[in-house]
């Protein structure tokens, strides 16, 4: 079963923010943006790559408005101004590290696209037995090693989200604290949606013994947002296409005969691979555009500390 999105959410929790009324529309904006962000991630599940790609997408937004509130006029002068570069600098290493996140994220997500393209080919080939386990168990230690890589990274998450926390603010004026809570609680969101992406990333590789149904299998296909489940596991939460890839190659593995593959079990393994690319291929989409966002945010803080 997939990591529990709550447990991760809790993990790295970011807490609804309100600022004083008379803060400028771009900061309200901002937070605004935020919260909502912040809202949905609560209330859906991030065990499909559909939930992943929805909070990638939104925290692309935050960092869109972010950017704006950033190159205002006022801004710039507030934050040159003042006896806040400790925590700029906290905010310019985060900067860094949440798009290392990012780059290794998307490196991550290529070799697996690699991986599933290598395993279609040697499926529509059908060259036999063999050959068919030989691709299914490097796709299996290839899956195995992602999810050791995604846990480290999430331990790395974890320790960026509490220096984050540990941020001190100078209540110096209503401007540039609304600003730095703002750029702070922007981050602290950026680490919890990477959580998200890491948490599916890290799904466990089934085992034969921990098998999902095959009418969850049908029940996805026929109803994408995971809303019926007949086995008792799959309520505790969305089956993603990780899991269901597992289990059809699983299935089609152990009913391969001197005959060769049974051609049923084979298409729906095939079928599973493709909705697993697909997903995948959204999720290297919505990272584009957030790495694209995280350079311009670095870029206007430098800016800010060389004035």
């Amino acid at each position: 079963m997939a990591i529990s999105s709550s447990k991760c959410r809790s993990n790295c929790h970011v807490r609804s923010i309100s600022l004083p009324s008379r803060s400028h529309p771009t900061t309200l904006r901002t937070l605004d943006s935020i919260n909502k962000l912040q809202s949905s991630q609560d209330e859906a599940s991030t065990s499909l790559s559909g939930s992943v790609c929805a909070g990638l997408t939104g925290l692309e937004g935050v960092y869109v408005c972010m950017d704006d509130l950033l190159n205002m006029r006022s801004t710039q002068q507030t934050l040159s101004c003042s006896r806040q570069e400790g925590f700029i600098h906290v905010l310019l290493d985060g900067s860094i590290q949440v798009l290392d996140v990012c780059d290794y994220s998307s490196q991550i997500l290529l070799r697996l696209k690699e991986q599933v393209h290598a395993l279609q080919s040697t499926l529509r080939r059908r060259k036999g037995e063999p050959c068919i386990e030989i691709g299914v168990t490097e796709y299996t230690n290839f899956r195995k090693a992602m999810k050791k890589d995604a846990k480290r990274l999430m331990a790395v998450l974890r320790k960026m989200a509490a220096k984050f926390e540990d941020g001190q603010l100078e209540n110096e004026n209503n401007h540039l604290s609304s600003v730095m809570r703002v750029v702070r609680d922007a981050n602290l969101l950026s680490t919890s949606i990477f959580q998200s992406l890491l948490s599916f990333l890290a799904t466990p590789v089934s085992r034969p013994n921990r098998q999902i149904s095959r009418w969850s299998i049908v029940s996805k296909l026929v109803y994408p947002k995971g809303a019926i489940s007949c086995d008792q596991e799959d309520k505790q939460g969305d089956v993603n296409e990780l899991e269901c890839a597992d289990c059809a190659l699983t299935t089609m593995c152990k009913h391969m005969s001197r005959e060769g593959v049974d051609g049923e079990k084979l298409q729906v393994a095939q079928g599973e691979l493709e909705d697993l690319e697909i997903g995948i291929g959204r999720i290297e989409d919505a990272l584009e555009g957030l790495h694209r966002c995280f350079i311009r945010t670095r870029a206007s803080l430098l800016n800010i500390m060389s004035q």
